[in-house]
């Protein structure tokens, strides 16, 4: 993949942004900025999170570009999955010197 070309510090859109170009070039279906609704005691409330990329329909990528990973970083691709009831998340921060260093997979019901 040429994101691998792209220089740590950039902001997150830009890596989303080729992120989703190069899963579509390899012939992936790729959505971005899909919308979760969230429902408190069966209401639909009108605020809720957009994944930044769906994958498949299966897939959920989260993408970071911070300094270090927070907890409530990977809590959050945990709660897209819990919501979503998907079973596979991959959360990325591309803020590294090696971006496998960057790299967390995340499974719902683990």
């Amino acid at each position: 993949m040429c994101i691998m070309h792209l220089e740590p510090g950039l902001l997150e859109s830009v890596y989303v942004t080729a992120l989703q170009i190069e899963l579509k070039n390899q012939g992936f279906k790729v959505a971005r900025e899909v919308p979760i609704p969230v429902y408190y005691k069966e209401e639909k409330l009108e605020i809720g999170f957009r994944l930044d990329l769906l994958v498949e329909d299966k897939v959920i990528i989260e993408v970071k570009s911070v300094e270090q990973l927070a907890k409530v970083h990977h809590k959050q691709i945990l709660t897209y999955l819990k919501i979503t009831e998907l079973k596979l998340g991959i959360l990325v921060n591309f803020n590294v010197d090696k971006i496998t260093d960057g790299i967390f997979r995340k499974v719902n019901g683990l």
